[in-house]
């Protein structure tokens, strides 16, 4: 058996971000940047005013008071796209909305609140600053500002500032395209009958859904039999894939021929089992040109093996770091953990707010691989190194997060 660290290692090695192609901006949300996001125009690209009101020459209204307010003679209006056509001098004033252009000769806005205004006279009752309530030309962004760099997951808000910038179309890394392969007599598609000794797949549907949550594009090749002519059948579903991701028959079991289907076509698998629980029998090689990810049958023992494995691998796919660069998280015990054996552990847990603000972790009292109404509920995992002591209720332990921020908004 070899390490997590040294599993990831090797899996994560043999993959490269997938080359770049170009994508309506509608169409981009939750992808890569292959490239940055370069503004097309500045923003706003006049001096714009931020509040509805009176432009006006700054100077002019030095002295305003409520009490002895300066009057100006109105010459017009601007509003948002439609713009005051001409200039204001000396004793001038052109009624302004937010958003509007700022008319040539003005420097400043007066709020509507601080005056008064008939059909041809405003008058204003407050001084305000050169510059005040104006939003300058570039205040946002300029002509040629990257406004997104490579390598970011686009959010919503980030479609927005492209769309602002004037950018219709983005380079992206193209899409990891992810086969899926169930294997086993003992599964049955949800909906489908179930013979008296069968049970449904979890697996693979669970397995699509973190592929398509992590932006990648799922293939469900659906389930094999446990005959080697069956798994290698549909395992040639994968072409053209980026990986094949095959769920059971990884064991040494009689009826574990995924293993043995690999072997008969000359696959050296690079990883064959990790020293971890729970997902000890694990695999990696390639098949067919194709590279191959065999995850474990049991569906908790799948999830956080995905978690730690295929997750990583759909990233540095897409051009980002294989681990989420947030901060280490912490939390704190509720519960004393017993010694850990020789190999490392992930345990399910859920995280609360403690009563002094900090995180509060509570492992599941059960640990079973095959509960799966827990490992839904869970929020974190608490990775426990080979051999660890035992740690006390109260103690500050890591925790990975099952959730990594791929669908934010």
């Amino acid at each position: 058996m070899i390490s997590v660290a040294e599993a990831r290692a090797r899996i994560l090695s043999a993959f490269a971000p997938l080359p770049a192609e170009t994508v309506a901006l509608p169409d981009a949300l939750g992808r890569v940047l292959a490239e940055p996001v370069v503004a097309r125009l500045t923003q706003p690209p006049f001096h714009a005013s931020s509040m509805d009101g009176w432009a006006v020459r700054s100077a002019d209204i030095a002295a305003a008071t409520a009490d002895a307010p300066v009057s100006l003679r109105r010459i017009g209006e601007s509003s948002a796209g439609h713009a005051f056509g001409g200039g204001v001098g000396p004793g001038e004033a052109v009624r302004i909305f937010t958003g509007a252009p700022l008319p040539d000769g003005a420097d400043a806005v007066v709020m509507q609140e601080d005056c008064s205004a008939d059909d041809a006279t405003v008058r204003v009752g407050r001084a305000v600053p050169a510059g005040r309530f104006v939003r300058q030309a570039g205040f946002d962004f300029a002509l040629g500002q990257e406004l997104l760099p490579k390598g970011r997951r686009l959010t919503a808000r980030d479609i927005a500032l492209a769309a602002g910038g004037n950018v219709p179309w983005l380079s992206v890394h193209r899409r990891p395209r992810i086969a899926i392969l169930a294997t086993g007599d003992e599964i049955a598609l949800p909906g489908d009958p179930l013979g008296p000794s069968q049970i449904v797949s979890t697996n693979a549907l669970g397995l699509c859904a973190l592929v398509a949550a992590q932006g990648g594009l799922a293939h469900n090749l659906g389930v094999a039999k446990d005959t080697p002519d069956s798994v290698a059948a549909m395992a040639k579903g994968a072409a053209g894939c980026d990986l094949l991701v095959t769920t059971g028959g990884a064991s040494h079991g009689d009826y574990d021929f995924v293993r043995d289907v690999l072997a008969d076509r000359g696959v050296s698998l690079e990883v064959q089992t990790v020293a971890m629980r729970p997902g000890k029998a694990l695999m990696f090689g390639r098949a067919g040109g194709v590279p191959l990810l065999g995850l474990p049958g049991n569906p908790v023992s799948t999830g956080v093996t995905a978690v730690l494995f295929l997750r990583p691998v759909l990233r540095l796919l897409q051009g980002l770091p294989p681990e989420d660069d947030r901060p280490p998280l912490r939390a704190r015990l509720t519960v004393a953990l017993r010694a850990n054996d020789r190999r490392e552990e992930y345990l399910r847990a859920t995280l609360a707010a403690g009563p002094d603000g900090v995180l509060t972790v509570t492992p599941f009292a059960r640990q079973d691989s095959a509960i799966t109404s827990l490992y839904a509920r869970a929020d974190c995992l608490i990775p426990r190194p080979p051999n660890a002591d035992p740690e006390p209720a109260g103690a500050l332990v890591g925790v990975l997060p099952l959730t990594d921020g791929a669908l934010s908004i």
